[in-house]
């Protein structure tokens, strides 16, 4: 059970209703509002999105939602999310970390105005480097595109020993995306919004301080459909 408890369908339907998710969203509670939005849209698109049971397995999900496309063009910070793993000794997802993604290849055409990266970790040496100040993907920790829909299940074998999962969403399609080469790293910032203070990614990822009531929606989600 998790802080927030384990709602209904109806009342996670009205917590997401809720949390207004405003366009190109500018503090960590409409980046949080957005993040359970992205989430509850993959796990309503079971042909094109994230395989249900990959996400039940994982020790952490990474949400940055609403990369703009400028970023890309100019090489510049790619955006703003938020990192969220298991708490074990709540058997529930814990409290959210923030981070930045920056800089790296992304390996797909961006198609529309804004993007959104979603990253499924799959063991404990991948939850290990999220609690480092930053990181390289595909370089500090392996990382490879993730298997999408029914068909993607017969390539899961294939990224067994990649660390960490990756995938874009454009435009409502979700896709397995190569990250290689970007820069994972905890928002200080961000946390204090959040936290009243600048704890590091580690603290709240390993200590597991009360999580903010934006983040409601998102850990319900992960509770009722990502639960072991």
């Amino acid at each position: 059970m998790s802080r927030f408890g384990l709602p209904s369908f109806l009342s996670l339907s009205l917590c997401l209703l809720a949390v207004p998710v405003p366009v190109g969203a500018e503090t960590a509670s409409e980046r949080l509002a957005e993040s359970a939005v992205v989430l509850k849209e993959m796990l309503d698109a079971p042909d094109q999105g994230v395989l249900e049971d990959l996400l039940s397995e994982a020790h952490c999900v990474v949400i940055v939602p609403g990369l703009k496309k400028g970023a890309f063009l100019v090489g510049a910070k790619y955006g703003r999310g938020f990192t969220v793993c298991r708490d074990d000794r709540l058997s529930a997802w814990g409290a959210p970390a923030a981070v930045r993604i920056e800089g790296g290849s992304f390996g797909f055409q961006i198609g529309g105005a804004e993007t959104d990266v979603v990253m499924i970790v799959r063991n404990r040496r991948g939850m290990d480097k999220l609690m480092q100040s930053k990181f390289t993907l595909g370089g500090d920790a392996d990382v490879a595109a993730g298997p999408v829909g029914r068909s993607g299940s017969a390539q899961t074998d294939l990224k067994m020993t990649a660390e960490i999962l990756s995938y874009s969403r454009s435009r409502g399609v979700f896709a397995g995306v190569s990250v290689q080469g970007a820069t994972l790293r905890q928002d200080l910032d961000e946390n204090q919004e959040m936290y009243g203070q600048k704890l590091s990614n580690r603290k709240i990822l390993s200590e597991g301080p009360k999580a903010p009531a934006a983040s409601a929606a998102l850990l319900a989600l992960l509770n009722l459909h990502a639960r072991r």
